[in-house]
C-alpha cells in the first residue's frame, strides 16, 4: 500500500478478512492513559485518520492503567468492548501469554519504513513479544517544585532525595502500584542496580523494599493516572512526585510551572498497542487499517511534536523536530538524550510479567496496614 499521500489508499484497502474499507466498523474504542499523552495521540493519529475517513468515529477511554484486569473481566463475560489498547510492555506480555491479545504478523500487518526497512528491522528490540505493536520509548521519573521555602535553596540531585524528608520535606506523589517503586526503594537502601531483581525475587528483598517505602509512607499521596502528579505539583499539593516524562514536559514547558526534572534513575519502558483477541471481522479490519497508518514512520515521528517521548521506529527518529506549538527542539527533552540518561533502569518486562500479580497482592496488603 502506498503511503504518499499517507491516506490515499485507505478508502480502497482490503485485508486478509476480505473486507473493503466501506464494510469496516464505523467506530472504534481506543484505550489509553489520558492527559497530555492521549492528546499527542489525538493530534498525531486520531484526528488525521478520522479526517481521512468521513463518518468514522474514535471513542477514547482512559483505562490503560487497568487494562489487564478489565480485559480479563470483559473476556470472561464474553463482552469485549475495546478495540485497541495502549499498554506498557509487561502488561502486553501478560495479555499475550493469557491469549487475551491478538498475535501480529509485523511485516505483513504494518507499513515498511520510509528507508525501505521491514517493520521488524525498523522497530528492532522494541518488538518484545508477538502481540505488542511498539509506539514510543518513554520513562517514568520525578519532577519537583523549584520554589519550596523549606528546602532553603537546596534542590534534589539524585533519586534518593525522594526518601530524604529531612532535607526535602513535603508530600510526595507516587504511583499506586509496586512496579518501579520497589526498584527505587531498593536502590536507595543500598542495593546495587545489577542485583535488583535477584533481591526482589526473595521474600526478604520485597520486605526490604517495603520497609524503605515505609519511611515516607505517611508523606505519600498515591496516583493512578499519569496526569495527577503534574497537577499536584502545579497546585502545590506535593513537592516532588513520579510520573511519565512527557507529563512533566507538559507542566514545565507548556504550563510554565516552577517545576524541574529529576532524571536520575529514570526507568525506561516501551509503550504500544495490543489488539484484543477475538474481535469481530469488521472491527478487527478497522483496527488493523488504523494501525498500519498510525504506526508508519512519519506518524510516529509526528507524535513527538506534541510530547517528549521517542518514536519506537529507527526510521522515525531523524524526523523528530520541533514542538508543534512551542517551536522548541524536542531532542533535548527526550529521556534517551545522553545528558538525561547518565543513570537509568530499563523495565524488566520478563520479571514483572512473571511476578506482577504476586507483587500487587503484597503491595496492596502493605498499603492497607
Amino acid at each position: 500500500m502506498k503511503l504518499k499521500p499517507i491516506f490515499a489508499a485507505v478508502s480502497i484497502a482490503t485485508f486478509s478478512s476480505g473486507l473493503l474499507a466501506a464494510d469496516m466498523a464505523k467506530e472504534m474504542t481506543i484505550v489509553s492513559w489520558g492527559g497530555a499523552y492521549s492528546n499527542s495521540q489525538l493530534k498525531a493519529y486520531h484526528e488525521p485518520y478520522m479526517a481521512a475517513n468521513p463518518g468514522f468515529k474514535i471513542i477514547n477511554d482512559e483505562s490503560s492503567n487497568e487494562a489487564v484486569a478489565k480485559l480479563r473481566a470483559m473476556t470472561e463475560a464474553n463482552n469485549v468492548t475495546w478495540d485497541l489498547v495502549d499498554v506498557e510492555g509487561p502488561d502486553s506480555q501478560r495479555l499475550c501469554d493469557e491469549g487475551l491479545a491478538m498475535e501480529i504478523d509485523f511485516d505483513k500487518d504494518l507499513a515498511a519504513g520510509t528507508d525501505g526497512s521491514t517493520p521488524t528491522k525498523d522497530f528492532g528490540d522494541s518488538i518484545i513479544n508477538k502481540c505488542f505493536i511498539p509506539q514510543i520509548v518513554f520513562s517514568t521519573t520525578f519532577g519537583y517544585r523549584t520554589d519550596v521555602p523549606e528546602w532553603n535553596g537546596k534542590k534534589p540531585e539524585d533519586l534518593c532525595a525522594v526518601f530524604d524528608t529531612k532535607n526535602f520535606p513535603g508530600k510526595r506523589s507516587l504511583e499506586k502500584r509496586p512496579k518501579k517503586n520497589l526498584e527505587w526503594a531498593l536502590l536507595c537502601d543500598g542495593v546495587e542496580k545489577e542485583k535488583l531483581y535477584e533481591v526482589l525475587s526473595t521474600p526478604e528483598g520485597v520486605d526490604k523494599a517495603l520497609a524503605k517505602l515505609d519511611t515516607i509512607k505517611k508523606d505519600v499521596i498515591w496516583w493512578s493516572a499519569g496526569a495527577e502528579t503534574p497537577q499536584r505539583l502545579a497546585d502545590k499539593e506535593v513537592v516532588i512526585g513520579s510520573t511519565y516524562n512527557g507529563r512533566l514536559f507538559d507542566v514545565i514547558e507548556e504550563k510554565k510551572q516552577p517545576v524541574a526534572m529529576l532524571w536520575d534513575y529514570q526507568i525506561f519502558d516501551f509503550d504500544g498497542w495490543i489488539v484484543p483477541a477475538g474481535l469481530p471481522e469488521d472491527r478487527k479490519a478497522r483496527v488493523m487499517d488504523f494501525l498500519k497508518v498510525s504506526t508508519d514512520t512519519q506518524h510516529l515521528a509526528d507524535q513527538a511534536k506534541y510530547i517528549s517521548y521517542g518514536p519506537a521506529r529507527a526510521s522515525s527518529q531523524p524526523l523528530v523536530g520541533k514542538h508543534a506549538v512551542l517551536g522548541i527542539e524536542m531532542a533535548p527533552h527526550m529521556p534517551s538524550n545522553p545528558a538525561n540518561a547518565k543513570r537509568f533502569l530499563v523495565n524488566n518486562i520478563e520479571w514483572w510479567s512473571n511476578n506482577e500479580d504476586e507483587m500487587n497482592k503484597k503491595f496492596e496488603a502493605w498499603l492497607a496496614k
